[in-house]
């Protein structure tokens, strides 16, 4: 992890794509949280690449909406990399909101559902009267900010963004399968009413608790058939309010609404409960991200200290699929049990820092975690000599899948390279897709979801040229597992 990207201070990962990676930092001079967001180093010598990275910025800047997150500086760092500074998102995305309901039904009520399409409706329209196109609106786009203690939602990420000029002649095919309209899939000029199209799918989404449409390639977005009914058993709705949707959702832009505005409009008017909508209409959510302690200044002449290991992207939903944990465990040698006279630090939320025999490695946890630690080291499969480990649990066997438990596990081992394959958990319902970070201290992570008591994240970090650094957590909620291996520190390594 970089200690800084210009004058801001990093301290952990809050994301990446495949052109970029977002970084929270502190802007030490306003004493403010910050999202830097850098160009991924393997597109720098791409000019196309680096054109619509600067442009970006640029669309953000033009745009003066307090539903769309503003850019307040850009620079370049020293191997030549763009970066923007925008406004963090304190209260996380939509699809983090989603993915943390867990459930078959909407993790929104009707009210915080048509809130949502309201305000992203009125960033897109602020999009549109400056001449720029968003072509990418999805829940992972739609993050929620934290203003006067209330939640508001904002348009992020306009990667894909387009000048309206531009887009009536020429369109990249590009865009998610399940929000994109059937124009944009097909390469055909663009204008507002793409977006629209967007809106609606995300619409339908939030109304329904499901996506209107399950593509998985762009072509099949460019022909889509028409969705099913919007009503559930669960959740019913008037005629009209399927219809409004529906329309925003035609395959021929012309039997669209006009307009963004001209559809959220239509929309509020078939659902009374818009205006019983409470105050805050979406409640604060601290478990999803969180700033981390003001940087302490670094002494003269010498950079910050490091700051915790990178974390995964956010997970898109629930999901399930494990090499088993306890086959790897039991070829090594870990000491089970608890340790006395293992190093902590209380922590003010009542978490405890543990750190391993070595002091090389270290990680905070919820306190009632501690009750087996194990801090004498291991003897990894793929060595023949013990390495620094740290083991924390809420019982001896918490990493048997038939335990009920939580807990995490690191353990250095030597690699000198990132491992092909991940542990596999047949236990749980999904494997998500790895998340490879290469920059910094390079990392493969999975998170495992649908398991029997939450959720399993693998995660394996190159932390030297030959050391390899296993991380493994149990949690009964992805939440604490971030927090957890946002905590995760080599020392002297």
């Amino acid at each position: 992890m970089p200690a800084r990207l210009g004058r801001y201070a990093v301290r952990r990962r809050l994301g990446s794509g495949g052109f970029a990676t977002v970084w929270l930092a502190y802007d030490e001079q306003l004493d403010s949280p910050v999202a830097v967001k850098v160009l991924a180093d393997n597109w720098t010598g791409d000019s196309h690449v680096l054109r619509r990275f600067v442009e970006e910025g640029r669309y953000l800047r033009r745009v003066e909406s307090p539903h769309v997150v503003p850019v307040y500086d850009a620079g370049e760092l020293d191997d030549g990399r763009p970066y923007l500074v925008m406004a963090y998102a304190d209260q996380g995305t939509l699809a983090d909101r989603l993915a943390a309901d867990g459930s078959d039904v909407p993790g929104l009520t009707v009210s915080q559902a048509v809130e949502v399409v309201r305000q992203v409706g009125a960033g897109l329209t602020a999009l549109h009267a400056r001449g720029i196109l968003h072509r990418d609106v999805k829940p992972a786009n739609v993050l929620f900010r934290t203003v006067d203690g209330t939640v508001r939602a904002m348009l992020g990420d306009l990667g894909l963004g387009k000048a309206l000029d531009v887009s009536s002649r020429l369109t990249m095919v590009a865009g998610t399968p399940t929000f994109v309209s059937p124009e944009q899939a097909q390469a055909e000029p663009l204008d507002a009413r793409a977006d629209q199209y967007s809106l609606g799918a995300l619409a339908y989404l939030l109304l329904a608790g499901r996506a209107p449409y399950t593509h998985t390639t762009l072509g099949a977005a460019a022909a889509p058939a028409p969705p099913p009914p919007l009503s559930t058993p669960e959740r019913p709705f008037p005629d009209a309010t399927d219809a409004v949707v529906r329309r925003a959702l035609a395959v021929d832009r012309e039997e669209r609404y006009p307009d963004v505005a001209a559809f959220v409009e239509a929309l509020e008017a078939t659902l009374d409960c818009v205006a019983a909508a409470p105050a805050p209409w979406l409640p604060l959510d601290p478990e999803l991200t969180q700033p981390g302690a003001r940087p302490a200044p670094a002494p003269a002449g010498e950079p910050p200290a490091a700051g915790p290991l990178p974390r995964p992207s956010t997970p898109a939903g629930p999901s399930r699929p494990r090499w088993t944990v306890a086959a790897v465990l039991a070829a090594g040698a870990l000491v089970a049990g608890t340790v006395a006279g293992y190093a902590w630090q209380a922590d003010r939320d009542g978490e405890v820092r543990l750190t391993d025999d070595d002091g090389s490695l270290s990680v905070a946890v919820p306190g009632d975690w501690e009750r087996s630690v194990a801090t004498d080291g291991w003897t990894p499969p793929t060595g023949d000599a013990a390495y620094p480990a740290l083991s924390v649990g809420t019982r001896t066997d918490w990493n048997d899948p038939a335990t009920p438990a939580e807990g995490v596990f690191l353990g250095l081992f030597p690699g000198t390279r990132l491992p092909t394959t991940m542990p596999q958990h047949p236990e749980c319902g999904e494997a998500q897709e790895p998340v490879t970070e290469t920059s910094g201290d390079p990392s493969t992570t999975v998170v495992h979801t649908g398991c029997p008591d939450g959720v399993t994240v693998e995660r394996v970090v190159q932390v030297a040229d030959n050391r390899l650094l296993w991380v493994q957590v149990r949690s009964d909620d992805r939440a604490t597992a971030n927090r957890v291996l946002d905590s995760v520190e080599t020392h002297g390594i």
